[in-house]
């Protein structure tokens, strides 16, 4: 069982920055594949950024360039900087864990922190 949880969530004007932590238990937290979600009101959730152990990263279109994903295996933490923050960016923001078994996939979340974009 992994447990996330995280913080950093705010609110933020236009153009501003935050940064979102997201703290997870696990002996093993270099191995796991690590992301972040976003749901707006109203709206899907939407896969904004994922980091393997491998540190192979993806972002999603409307993020890059902005947004940067960081681990620090030693804390067991993974970040989220977001820079040049707009009105748009405003959900709730969720850390995921996925641990990759031979034959199993584990699929983990963190309760989500929100984040408002507004002047």
């Amino acid at each position: 069982q992994v447990q996330l949880v995280e913080s950093g969530g705010g609110l933020v004007q236009p153009g501003g920055s935050l940064r979102l932590s997201c703290a997870a238990s696990g002996r093993s937290f270099s191995s796991y594949t690590m992301g972040w979600y976003r749901q707006a009101p109203g709206k899907q959730r939407e896969l904004v950024t994922t980091l393997t152990g491998g540190g192979s990263v993806n972002y999603m279109d409307s993020v890059k360039g902005r947004f940067t994903i960081s681990r620090d295996n030693a804390k067991n933490t993974v970040y989220l900087q977001m820079n040049s923050l707009k009105p748009e960016d405003t959900a709730t923001y969720y850390c995921t864990a996925v641990i990759m078994r031979p034959g199993i996939r584990q699929d983990y979340w963190g309760p989500g922190t929100q984040v408002t974009v507004s002047s």
